[in-house]
């Protein structure tokens, strides 16, 4: 296991850590999990209160006992931006109480998606009040927020300077947060990346054409490879709902070096096989198109299209396309049927695609079943 530092935290973090969202089959499979990823190097687990009993099971963990010293384990959680300090307050109090903890390590405004939720931390006497306060008496190490937001937030919320740390979207097949990662890096933060695995394409149970375009490496690996190789990185979220599934990103937990011959060919090898798919029909990611009148998030709607025309990933471009309208902040925007085809984003495409066409093309492809987020 490779450790980095944590931005201006100064923790020492293991490169994986240990997403708790996914453990809580039962009290003893999070124990257990917990356990595990502790012998295998992972000093970091993250959690949050919006994540069901996550917090419970962890608290009932370090109550039993851990196999390492509570000096040498980092814990972060995870709270939701609030208008008021008095919520920000009780939270915190009961997040400590769950975790059976004297302090956390980091402390994370959870889900800062919002120029709304960004208004709330800035306020004078909003959530962040009583976030200094518990930082001031000790409950709190440190502060980071955690996004699902648009860049231009996440940008805004880092110029603040009120945070050590960062969470969010980033992975090779969506790169749309690049400048949040070099200016996170810029202003001394520790980057920390949310859901490689299944964010990052559903890595975990690839096509069979992404399975041959990354051979000999596995989809997930070179997904993990593409960001350890990218030393502005600190650590990556490994989401395991068990032991077992700790051991594939195990496999790379001591490769964090530049990015070799073979694996470059692998990279340019997708990219040349993904614009020879699409043709005339790609989608280059600028971001022009927007704002759209129906509110549609075009890029991100022929993103998914990209993905599954090209590489055959139909069963993530579904389970994230079914997330729009569902999951409100988290994931915004409405589906590709939704378009007018009132020709607004048609001139501002420096590629000259016919968006309304393709957006119900996306729709047709994955539509499947409407998906919610796991927690709120």
């Amino acid at each position: 296991m490779r450790y980095r530092r944590f931005g201006k935290t100064n923790l020492q973090l293991s490169v994986l850590s240990l997403g708790t969202m996914r453990y809580l089959a039962s009290a003893e499979n999070a124990y257990q999990t917990i356990q595990e990823a502790i012998a295998l190097g992972i000093n970091h687990l993250e959690t949050a209160r919006g994540y069901g009993k996550s917090e419970e099971f962890l608290g009932n963990a370090i109550a039993a006992g851990l196999p390492v010293p509570r000096s040498q384990l980092y814990v972060t959680s995870k709270i939701p931006p609030t208008a008021s300090a008095d919520n920000m307050r009780r939270c915190i109090n009961e997040s400590l109480e769950r975790l059976n903890l004297d302090y956390l390590d980091c402390l994370g405004i959870h889900g800062l998606n919002t120029w709304e939720h960004l208004e709330w931390v800035q306020a004078k006497n909003g959530c962040m009040q009583a976030v200094w306060e518990a930082v001031a008496d000790g409950r709190v190490r440190h502060v980071g927020f955690s996004t699902h937001a648009s860049l231009e937030v996440i940008l805004a919320a880092i110029e603040t300077d009120f945070f050590e740390f960062v969470n969010l979207h980033y992975y090779y097949f969506f790169q749309r947060h690049a400048p949040a990662i070099e200016l996170a890096y810029e202003k001394d933060m520790g980057v920390f990346i949310i859901s490689p695995a299944d964010k990052g394409g559903r890595l975990y149970t690839p096509s069979q054409t992404l399975i041959n375009l990354c051979s000999p490496f596995s989809p997930l690996e070179l997904n993990y490879r593409f960001l350890l190789s990218d030393s502005r990185v600190t650590t990556l979220s490994v989401g395991a709902a068990k032991p077992q599934e700790l051991r594939e990103p195990l496999r790379v937990a001591d490769r964090d070096e530049e990015l070799n011959h073979e694996e470059i060919t692998v990279f340019k090898r997708l990219e040349n096989y993904k614009i020879q798919v699409l043709g005339t029909d790609k989608c280059s990611q600028c971001y022009d198109c927007l704002p759209c009148p129906e509110k549609i998030n075009i890029p991100e709607v022929l993103r998914l299209r990209n993905l599954a025309v090209a590489y055959d990933m139909s069963d993530y471009g579904q389970y994230r396309y079914g997330m729009f309208e569902n999951a409100g902040h988290w994931f915004p925007g409405m589906k590709g049927n939704r378009c007018t085809k009132c020709g607004e984003c048609l001139p501002r495409c420096p590629e000259k695609l016919d968006i309304p066409v393709l957006l119900q093309d996306t729709h047709q492809r994955l539509k499947g079943k409407t998906g919610r987020r796991l927690w709120g």
